[in-house]
């Protein structure tokens, strides 16, 4: 068993990791980039972390089972004892409308019931902070506890015995006890009827949401779950989106890859809000909306940063941390990410092709204006001067520079976006200029980048054919309208990649010099080629392997970042946005219309 094959609950707000035996492994407070209140996840060995976690036992265990509730990011676990005993615990991060805004305390409800004879149980909490260095300071009261670190108390009330979670003494289960961990504030009624109102509220507004889904007519179950994961990344105070909860998780066994991933790719961001919008999920592109304008204002020239904080922070110092020894033991882990240093030129065309569709869709409530518009150009501005300049690229290579077509293809986006708002708001010279600089860019590109040599497009355009890397991103030159699907060269370019990337059912990244051989492979990359395939008309193929990249899904159908090239396990931060993303794509594109159903 994969040591990812955990549950996430949330609310926007901040998230938990749960694994199957109903212990909190991961929840940064108060929000997704805290300091993890619970750690163990990073801890090394499980059974040897003495803190920063919590955790129902049941004495004897022989087994358990563990799911969502059906449409909903409440998980249910199951917890069976050697004598026929079970105990059920139920976790959920309380979510849901109120006095007309959305409540989403910084909250962990975890209910405990007996479901048969009377198991003994021993709860376990066991906090931490400065990652992991040190244990709070705690305080009782009759019926709570305050767990009291800088910076931060939260308090534990429950109707639980609170000298036996204290002294963590197994006892006798024979009623259903509430546990919630939340501010320290007093609870207004008694625990157990605040749990049960709080979930079944909460169960209400994720039935709600899903059932609100443009979902594809197969594959419904792994759509809705995706699209679940994706609203849970999302910070909905600013609108920001992570790229995954988790800091430090490595890219591949001991590689030292181990980076954190709990701010906000503009890039990253763009392919979750094009996911959405196909969901009918517009609010998430309404809100980041909000932040992109936001991000926007912190630059004079319009500069972008490939990664900002979820509150807009623009420093993101890299620093290792001593005091945990990192996933299986394999650290360092990381915290902050010096992405926030590199040049990335594809930025630009990630946030205007993200927010594009504010312009054209009537259902919003918040529409792109005039005003946007011109901020926009600001950025357009930058795509339109840095299309030949190297940078970092997609994968944000640490060591070198080049001119990536990707990117380069990126601010042709930017271009290309915004000539088509400029149509829509009547701005008929704005249209006409952004629409010179796009032809400009494009013709560039393909003057430099297409290799007759190496039959296909280059992915760096100031390097020569022999030392040219296939780079996955280029499976998404279709996909983003800079080629026809049927223009031979993109025919071409698939079939040159797929020779070099693939590695039987998965698609490596890129191949490069600067790591070696690939021990893992990027989810994402993967439904890239599947969602080419697709367009190339070579659909019963990309069929078969989006079926067995939903068989590599953890058991609750959650994608890490990466896949172990043999054995399909996870690697990489967890759950991680990208991934998702493929798969609700290529569900959408590969799905039979709903009309074959009657």
């Amino acid at each position: 068993m994969s040591d990812l094959d955990l549950a996430v609950i949330g609310n926007c707000g901040f998230s938990a990791l749960v694994d199957a035996r109903a212990r909190i492994s991961w929840a940064c407070l108060p929000h997704f980039d805290g300091d993890p209140f619970f750690c163990s996840l990073l801890a090394g060995d499980r059974d040897q972390a003495d803190s920063g976690f919590f955790e129902i036992l049941i004495e004897h265990c022989v087994r358990t089972e563990q799911a969502y509730v059906e449409n909903t990011a409440i998980v249910v676990t199951r917890l069976y004892d050697e004598s026929g005993g079970i105990v059920e615990v139920t976790d959920f991060a309380p979510r849901f409308p109120h006095f007309g805004r959305s409540f989403h305390p910084t909250a962990i409800v975890r209910q405990v019931r007996p479901l048969r004879g009377m198991p003994r149980v021993e709860i376990r909490i066991r906090p931490a902070y400065a990652y992991g260095a040190h244990r709070p300071d705690t305080t009782r009261g009759s019926n709570h506890i305050r767990f009291v670190a800088p910076g931060l108390t939260m308090r534990l009330t429950t109707d639980a015995p609170i000298s036996y979670v204290l002294g963590e003494v197994p006892f006798l289960l024979e009623d259903p006890l509430t546990l919630y961990l939340g501010p320290d504030e007093p609870l207004e009624g008694a625990v157990g009827d605040v749990g049960r109102e709080f979930y079944e509220r909460t169960k209400e507004y994720w039935i709600e949401f899903s059932r609100h889904l443009a979902i594809p007519f197969e594959w419904q179950e792994a759509v809705i779950r995706a699209a679940i994961t994706l609203k849970l990344s999302s910070f909905e105070e600013t609108g920001a989106i992570v790229a995954a909860m988790t800091s430090s998780i490595p890219e591949a066994p001991a590689s030292g890859r181990n980076w954190d991933y709990r701010y906000c790719w503009l890039r990253d961001a763009y392919f979750v809000v094009r996911a959405a919008n196909r969901l009918g999920v517009t609010d998430t592109m309404e809100r980041y909306l909000q932040y992109i304008t936001n991000v926007s204002s912190l630059s004079a020239d319009g500069y972008l940063q490939p990664v900002y904080g979820i509150r807009l922070e623009r420093r993101l110092e890299e620093r290792d941390v001593a005091s945990l020894r990192g996933y299986r033991g394999m650290g360092p882990v990381r915290v902050g990410n010096d992405a926030f240093t590199q040049v990335q030129n594809d930025s630009y065309g990630s946030v205007i092709h993200a927010v594009a569709q504010a312009f054209f869709d009537s259902r919003l409530t918040r529409r792109g204006t005039i005003e946007t518009f011109r901020r926009l150009e600001h950025l357009g501005e930058q795509a339109a001067h840095r299309y030949r300049e190297p940078d970092a690229g997609v994968w944000e290579f640490r060591s070198r520079r080049s001119v990536h077509t990707f990117s380069a293809v990126m601010c042709w986006v930017a271009c290309d976006r915004l000539a088509r708002i400029a149509v829509q708001l009547g701005l008929a010279e704005r249209a006409g200029y952004w629409a010179g600089h796009a032809e400009r860019i494009r013709g560039f590109i393909e003057e430099n980048a297409w290799s007759d040599r190496l039959k296909r497009f280059r992915s760096t355009l100031d390097g020569d054919d022999a030392h040219d890397p296939a780079d996955a991103s280029l499976f998404l030159l279709s996909e983003l309208g800079f080629l026809r699907a049927d223009d031979p060269r993109f025919a071409a370019t698939v079939a040159e990649l797929e020779r070099a990337l693939r590695t039987d059912e998965l698609v490596l990244r890129y191949r490069t010099d600067e790591i070696g051989d690939a021990a893992t492979a990027f989810a994402v990359c993967t439904f890239w080629y599947i969602d080419a395939l697709h367009a190339l008309g070579r659909t019963e193929e990309a069929r078969e392997l989006f079926e067995r990249m939903l068989a590599l899904r953890n058991r609750h159908g959650l994608l890490s970042e990466d896949l172990e090239v043999r054995s399909g396990e996870l690697w990489g931060n967890f759950p991680q946005t990208y991934s998702m993303v493929g798969l609700i794509n290529s569900a959408i594109l590969l799905s039979r219309p709903w009309e074959e159903a009657f």
